[in-house]
């Protein structure tokens, strides 16, 4: 999985303001046996946090299915060194998040049994710090 992008106009961006507050995104699935893992409240992932839910849930669903991430970390989080003093300017790029708004999706899985699906999600959820749920569409 690609967790940062490639290229980016700029190296650093402005800190976000706020969270945003919820999603438009509509969910056009016709597959009989699909869940939905959602975002119940706002909030932000890194690529750490993304990675674990994913080998996570792999490993629970034995690579079986198909597992979707329509997420992508493209903001990326400055911090300076510990022992740095003040100003200076800012910090080099540490890590990379998405911002989450309440309603969006963040993983699909498709084409696996409910008994086997449910608790592979709900393991992966628990890696996650937000609230999230699970839907079977």
């Amino acid at each position: 999985m690609l967790n940062q992008p490639k290229k980016t106009k700029y190296r650093k961006c402005f800190k976000l303001r706020n969270l945003p507050k919820t999603s438009t995104h509509a969910h056009k699935l016709g597959e009989k046996t699909c869940f939905a893992v959602i975002a119940s409240q706002p909030g932000y992932l890194n690529t750490q946090q993304i990675e674990a839910a994913r080998q996570t849930i792999r490993r629970k669903v034995k690579r079986e299915g198909k597992l979707e991430i329509p997420l992508f970390p493209n903001i990326p989080i400055t911090k300076k060194a510990s022992a740095a003093r003040m100003g200076k300017g800012k910090g080099k790029v540490d890590h990379w998040v998405v911002s989450l708004a309440a309603g969006r999706t963040v993983f699909l899985l498709y084409g696996i049994e409910p008994k086997q699906g449910l608790p592979a999600l709900r393991s992966g959820v628990n890696k996650l710090p937000i609230k999230l749920k699970i839907y079977q569409l």
